[in-house]
C-alpha cells in the first residue's frame, strides 16, 4: 500500500517537477544502500545467508560490524531492514527503475520470520528453527502481497527443497491471505487498476455490473393505468388495446394501489351483465412487493429471486412510476458485460 501511494503520488507531478524527485530518490536510496548494504539488488543472498545459520553477515561492509556478536543490536538491524527495504523498493519503483515484487517481498518475509524465531531464542523462552521460521514468514508475505496463497506455498517448498513444511507453509499462506484481504482485497499488480475501475475480480464482478447499473433507465412505462373507479367494461376495452397482461392501479394523486392481472379477470370479462357492475376495486390487489427508484440494483435483484417474479412496480415516494423486468435487467447486465469483457 505504500508502494501504491507513492506511485500515485510521483503520477501527479508534472514531467519538469519528476526530474527534482528522480534526483531526491537516488540520494535517498543512495543514502539507504550506503547504511544498509543488505538492501542492494534483489536480496537472495542475504535469504541464503539467514537459511544457512550465517547471520553475521548481515553487518558484513556496514558501520555496525563492529556489533558482530550482539544479538540485540542485530534483532534491531534485522527489524529495521524490513522497513528499510519496503521504502526502498518504493523508491526505487517510484523513480522509475525495477524494484520487482517477489525478491522484496522475500527478502522482508525472511527478515520477519528471522527476527521472531532469533528474539525468542535469544531470550531462552523456546528453541526454534530459524530456518523453518523463515521459510514459513516468506511463504506468508508472499501470499498477503501477490494474494495468492498457492505461489507462496510451492514456490518456497521448491525453494528449501523439499515439502516437510508443507503443513506449517499452508496454514500461514491462508491466514496471511485472509488477514491481508480484510485490510486490501486488491493484490499489488491490481490495485492502481481497480482504482480506475479496470479490473474487477471475478467473484465480485456480478455486483460491480449491478453497481453500475441505474434503475432510472430500465424502468418500463408502457402499462395502461387503472383507477379504482373504473368499471369492467371500460377494462375490456384497455384490454383490447394493449399488448400486456399487468395493470397498474393508482389514485388520483397518482399514487400506487395495487395491480390487476388478466388472469384476475378472465372469468369475467366475456359477462357483459357484469361490465357496469364490477370495478377495478373489485379485481386489484397488492403485489408481493414493491421497489423506489432510489434502490440499488443488488436489491431488486433480491427481490426478483426471493418472490420468483419478472416484474416489479416501481415508485417514487410512493407515486407509480412503471414496471422493471428482470427480462429487461438481463438484457442490460450482458451488454454490460460484453462491454466490461471487450474493455470498453
Amino acid at each position: 500500500r505504500f508502494y501504491l501511494s507513492r506511485m500515485q503520488c510521483f503520477a501527479r507531478r508534472s514531467q519538469k517537477s519528476r526530474l527534482g524527485f528522480f534526483a531526491l530518490g537516488a540520494v535517498v536510496l543512495g543514502a539507504l544502500i550506503y547504511l544498509m548494504p543488505p538492501l542492494y539488488g534483489e536480496g537472495y543472498s542475504v535469504v541464503n545467508y539467514l537459511l544457512e545459520g550465517k547471520y553475521e553477515n548481515l553487518l558484513n561492509h556496514t558501520f555496525f560490524y563492529q556489533f558482530t556478536g550482539n544479538s540485540g543490536f542485530l534483532i534491531a538491524f534485522a527489524f529495521l531492514l524490513i522497513f528499510a527495504k519496503a521504502l526502498a523498493t518504493s523508491i526505487t519503483i517510484g523513480i522509475g527503475g525495477h524494484g520487482g515484487i517477489f525478491a522484496p517481498s522475500m527478502f522482508m518475509g525472511a527478515m520477519l520470520g528471522f527476527t521472531f524465531a532469533y528474539s525468542l531464542n535469544s531470550l531462552g523462552v523456546v528453541s526454534l528453527s530459524e530456518a523453518n521460521f523463515i521459510a514459513v514468514a516468506m511463504a506468508g508475505t508472499l501470499s498477503g502481497v501477490i494474494k495468492a496463497p498457492l505461489t507462496g506455498i510451492f514456490l518456497i517448498a521448491e525453494i528449501t527443497g523439499g515439502y516437510s513444511l508443507i503443513v506449517p507453509l499452508m496454514i500461514v499462506s491462508a491466514v496471511s491471505y485472509f488477514v491481508a484481504y480484510f485490510f486490501e482485497p486488491h493484490s499489488i499488480f491490481t490495485k492502481d487498476l481497480a482504482n480506475k475501475g479496470l479490473w474487477v475480480p471475478p467473484h465480485e464482478r456480478d455486483k460491480h455490473i449491478l453497481k453500475h447499473m441505474n434503475l432510472e433507465k430500465l424502468v418500463e412505462t408502457n402499462f395502461h393505468i387503472l383507477y379504482p373507479n373504473q368499471t369492467l367494461g371500460q377494462f375490456v376495452k384497455i384490454i383490447s388495446k394493449s399488448h400486456r397482461n399487468l395493470f397498474p392501479v393508482v389514485d388520483e394523486d397518482g399514487y400506487f394501489l395495487g395491480v390487476v392481472l388478466l388472469d384476475d379477470v378472465r372469468n369475467r370479462m366475456f359477462d357483459q351483465q357484469q361490465y357496469d357492475k364490477l370495478h377495478i376495486r373489485d379485481f386489484m390487489h397488492m403485489p408481493q412487493t414493491t421497489v423506489d427508484i432510489t434502490d440499488p440494483m443488488d436489491s431488486v435483484m433480491e427481490k426478483f429471486d426471493y418472490y420468483n417474479i419478472w416484474n416489479i412496480p416501481v415508485l417514487r415516494s410512493g407515486r407509480y412510476m412503471g414496471f422493471v423486468s428482470k427480462s429487461s435487467v438481463f438484457n442490460r447486465y450482458r451488454e454490460l458485460l460484453k462491454n466490461q469483457s471487450e474493455g470498453i
